[in-house]
């Protein structure tokens, strides 16, 4: 399978070892999501999981961030005339992107490094195994923008992996796991100097082993965590993000972040420190 590009801002390759590499590839936006990025993403999961010679996934962010959430300055929302709609549209594209990381067959091993803010958290949350630099942060900046934390299956997925209360904490707070941190509590299984390398290390290890034991396995280790429940728990996400989007906390949140202020009886979110560039 060569590399391909859909938008330039999502690569794919299989090497010969079996391991395919997905790369957002904005790394000028710290690899902040949009949503046709969300849409390159999962048509990208999806060729690869269709893809026989590709046994394992790799994912990873191009540049110093592995993603910086969504692009606020951008926004999901095209605006037909019908918000309401549109940001269910929206969601919808985004969900099916995180469906598509525990659907296809392949394991998927998160590489991350610098930034994984919101979604780009939700996203490596939703791999089956992290590998993460000492610089990688894990951010969930929801609640300081006027949002609930269920973003892409992160409320569902974060607890499971690192503790109710931990979980809880860290939503309620808006706050941040070190690398160090992130490692203490399981969320991540390595603090490595250079994640991409060591994930592609595993991945070729993992892809050696008899294809169909690995794929029958995540379909095990899916079902330990809940036989059905991950699929309905991201239709309730959704709708809290669609009524979160059209809110005025929401709107006045965004509003600061995109003048570089805190928006009024807010907290200045982390996404604040990220430094994209403007438009």
């Amino acid at each position: 399978m060569p590399d391909r590009t859909a938008t330039g801002l999502v690569r794919t390759q299989v090497r010969t070892d079996g391991v395919g590499i997905l790369t957002l590839d904005r790394p000028d936006k710290l690899n902040a999501l949009t949503g046709t990025m969300f849409a390159d993403l999962e048509q990208a999961l999806r060729e690869l999981g269709n893809t026989p010679s590709c046994r394992v996934v790799v994912l990873c962010g191009a540049g110093r961030a592995f993603c910086a959430g969504m692009d606020l300055r951008v926004g999901l929302v095209q605006d037909t005339g019908d918000r309401m709609a549109a940001s269910y549209a929206a969601m919808r594209r985004a969900v099916s992107a995180m469906t598509a990381i525990r659907e296809i067959p392949q394991p998927v091993v998160a590489a991350v490094q610098g930034h994984a803010v919101g979604a780009g958290f939700a996203l490596a949350a939703a791999a089956d195994i992290r590998l993460a630099a000492a610089d990688a942060r894990f951010d969930a900046v929801f609640v300081k923008l006027g949002m609930s934390a269920g973003d892409l299956g992160l409320s569902w997925l974060l607890p499971r992996l690192i503790g109710p209360g931990h979980a809880a904490e860290l939503f309620y707070t808006g706050g941040a796991l070190s690398a160090a941190r992130a490692e203490h509590l399981g969320l991540v299984q390595a603090v490595v100097p250079d994640p991409l390398t060591a994930a592609l290390t595993l991945a070729a290890t993992i892809a050696s082993m008899p294809p169909m034991g690995v794929q029958l396995t995540k379909e095990l280790l899916d079902a330990s965590n809940s036989s059905s429940g991950f699929r309905e728990h991201l239709e309730l996400e959704l709708r809290s993000q669609v009524i979160g989007l059209n809110t005025a906390d929401h709107t006045d949140a965004v509003a600061g972040f995109s003048a570089d202020r805190p928006a009024p009886h807010r907290l200045t979110s982390p996404l604040s420190s990220l430094e994209p560039e403007d438009h």
